[in-house]
């Protein structure tokens, strides 16, 4: 017999700077409470177009086939690879970090041969290895890369990796779910193929959507499979009945509808902000944030040219142990960090600056609250150091002077 008693859930206020879930705007928590109504309501369908619209241009693409699966960023992987590999064929994929590896292993599922270039993790994806893998592997048709490494903070170049494909004859698949809204990227200008993203990064919406987009090559790719794509939910050929015009729209899936009035409307926010605009507010707290972590004597993992402005890993100082520094940020400063992954778990910090989250404000108070812990900690901390260091490079680097 259950004798427990349950209340609603009221959760507690934090901020969120690890590497991901994003702080989410508050205009988007409105967006998430208003009337559900039916997801081939007209009124919804026009909803849906708008989405796909403010999706184009986020990703910086005229894409027909441009749309949030409902599902998170990870089933917007697995769609790329699903209704792009077959059976039997090579793929060229190259791995600095978790989520390449995911991508290998959404390959095997799909039946397909991985040929793994690695580089290591810190590292952006190196050009050169990638002409070598291609040219050792002439029959792949297939390169996948991640462009925002999330568990190293690297960038890597999807513009000249992509060309390096292409001369190849290789479509490529990328990888952007921390990439998108913080840094540049140019769906179409750098002629990617496929792409995939998440909503609660940069975009700063909750989680559980992926945006999606397949350019021409990839569609036509898709049209002409051999085999029907084995997941019947991921199956682009019949998504894209419900996402496509909304006169002809069919039925497919019940959409989560008020999270895409969610998605929207945090699309709407960076069409309103601008995109070039989002990108530089990153780049610029990035430099406070940098400046105040140097203060603190904290060393970053990745060199200044391959970092990510809204993803930043730190090496954990000497002495210092990873779970206290993380758990009394959080428990006394209501204050989430991320901590390291795989081969980097308990030796990096990851700090988030992403979407709502890139706000000064987020910049002194971490700094203040890593200051505080970290000296109690016994760390060599000189107080009030790293948020002057930080006061005076945000001065020095107004929001419109480019990254």
């Amino acid at each position: 017999m259950m004798t427990r008693q349950f209340t609603s859930f009221d959760p507690p206020r934090r901020t969120l700077m690890g590497p991901g879930p994003s702080d989410v705007y508050p205009r988007v928590l409105a967006a998430l409470s208003r009337p559900t109504i039916g997801h081939l309501d007209p009124a919804f369908s026009d909803m849906m177009e708008e989405t796909k619209a403010l999706l184009q241009y986020a990703l910086r693409t005229g894409n027909p086939l441009t749309l949030p699966i409902s599902a998170p960023g990870s089933a917007g992987m697995e769609a790329c690879f699903v209704n792009l590999v077959e059976p039997g064929e090579e793929v060229i994929v190259c791995v600095n970090g978790v989520f390449g590896g995911r991508m290998s292993e959404n390959v095997l599922r799909a039946g397909g041969v991985p040929v793994v270039v690695e580089d290591a993790w810190g590292m952006p994806v190196d050009p050169q290895r990638l002409e070598d893998a291609l040219r050792a592997h002439p029959s792949a048709r297939l390169v996948a890369f991640v462009q925002a490494e999330t568990s190293t903070g690297v960038l890597s170049d999807v513009r000249l990796l992509t060309e390096i494909a292409h001369r190849h004859d290789a479509l490529v698949i990328v990888d952007a779910v921390t990439a998108v809204g913080g840094c540049a990227l140019e769906v179409d200008a750098w002629e990617v193929d496929a792409i995939y993203t998440g909503t609660q990064k940069c975009l700063s919406a909750p989680p559980g959507l992926s945006p999606v987009s397949f350019g021409p090559r990839a569609v036509e790719r898709l049209q002409s499979r051999r085999r029907p794509v084995q997941s019947w939910f991921l199956d682009h050929t019949l998504v894209m009945g419900y996402w496509g015009d909304g006169a002809r729209r069919s039925y497919h899936h019940t959409a989560p509808i008020n999270s895409l009035y969610a998605l929207h409307e945090a699309l709407l926010l960076l069409w309103e902000e601008g995109l070039e605009q989002a990108w530089e507010r990153h780049a610029r707290l990035h430099r406070g944030l940098r400046a105040g972590l140097e203060a603190l004597g904290i060393e970053f993992l990745v060199a200044p040219e391959h970092r990510l402005p809204q993803l930043n890993t730190l090496r954990i100082p000497e002495k210092i142990d990873d779970a206290t520094v993380r758990g009394r940020l959080l428990s006394e400063h209501g204050l989430e960090i991320g901590a390291g992954l795989g081969a980097l778990a308990g030796k990096v910090w990851r700090i988030g600056l992403m979407g709502h989250s890139a706000r000064s404000e987020n910049v002194f108070t971490c700094l203040a609250a890593l200051e505080q812990v970290l000296g109690e900690l016994g760390a060599p901390i000189e107080p009030g150091a790293a948020v002057d260091a930080a006061g005076s490079a945000l001065q020095e680097t107004p929001l419109a002077q480019s990254a």
